[in-house]
């Protein structure tokens, strides 16, 4: 494994996204509901992080199996009409486990034309799966997504850390065109996977609603607006130099709350029209810059 500290450095691309715009803004709204860690689903422990930090042992959780229950029955439409009614472009991170406990969402996603990244088969990181066990999981939540929706997958995002195996074995199953398994940019670039350059996305934790449970950071809807408004202000800026790309994450259970959904309407006017802006699906991220930065231009 090679980290590289330096990235594009001064190197910057030079292009552009659709329209001259110096910006890409990425929606993605994770559906993870029913791929929870659950006793009652046959895994080997329960889920700790919801509502509250609190993991059952040796039964069932009721209580957690209900919060996370919130986002498939409320959350999930109360988030896709409000972006639909705003023209907001939308790529759904699907655990594979949780569209086959909601396939009506993959129904409506198709319909709609979303896109649909797989977020794994069950919502749990990737990072020290044997090799064997995490190829069947690929596998799987790939076949469920193609199966529910009508479509593979073209992009992969493994909840928090990949495998060091995960990039070579996505590219083993092939039809991938991208993955997010990282967070170390603005910008889109390449790897080598067993010597061929391979696209990667870079991901978000700081402009995302798990900042309302993990660290606690927002409390209020307003908190998750100010602060990526204040990212997207600050990249939208730097953009007229150099392309920038941002990721803005949401979680149908977190955001889909009534108290937090005017955050999410906020952020949505501050960035919507503005000059400069694309509101793009990952995959048309992943497609135009396969096209204006293809691998050979860059390192």
């Amino acid at each position: 494994m090679q980290r590289d500290f330096l990235g594009y450095g001064e190197a910057q691309p030079d292009m552009r996204w659709p329209g001259g715009a110096g910006l890409a803004v990425s929606f993605v709204l994770n559906v993870e509901e029913g791929a929870e860690f659950a006793l009652s689903a046959g895994d080997e422990r329960n889920e700790g992080c919801h509502e509250v930090n609190h993991e059952v042992l040796g039964a069932p959780d009721l209580c957690m199996e209900s919060h996370f229950e919130y986002g498939a029955r409320v959350g999930y439409g109360r988030i896709t009409r409000l972006l639909a009614d705003a023209g907001v472009a939308l790529t759904l991170n699907a655990c594979g486990r949780a569209l086959e406990a909601t396939p009506w969402i993959a129904q409506d996603a198709a319909r709609r034309g979303f896109e649909i990244c797989c977020h794994g088969w069950r919502w749990e990181s990737h990072a020290g799966l044997a090799e064997a066990e995490e190829r069947e999981r690929i596998a799987r939540a790939v076949g469920a997504i193609t199966r529910l929706s009508g479509r593979a997958p073209v992009g992969w995002h493994t909840k928090s850390s990949a495998s060091v195996n995960t990039r070579r074995l996505l590219k083993e199953h092939g039809g991938f065109l991208y993955d997010s398994d990282a967070y170390n940019d603005d910008l889109p670039y390449y790897v080598q996977v067993d010597g061929e350059p391979r696209l990667v996305l870079p991901y978000a934790f700081d402009t995302n609603d798990m900042n309302f449970f993990d660290s606690h950071a927002f409390a209020k809807g307003s908190d998750f607006a100010e602060y990526c408004g204040d990212a997207f202000d600050w990249l939208l800026a730097e953009s007229r130099q150099a392309p920038r790309m941002m990721s803005i994450g949401l979680h149908t259970r977190i955001i889909g709350r009534a108290g937090r959904i005017g955050g999410l309407r906020d952020l949505v006017a501050r960035i919507v029209g503005a000059e400069g802006v694309w509101l793009a699906t990952r995959e048309q991220i992943a497609r135009h810059w396969l096209a204006h930065v293809p691998p050979k231009a860059y390192r």
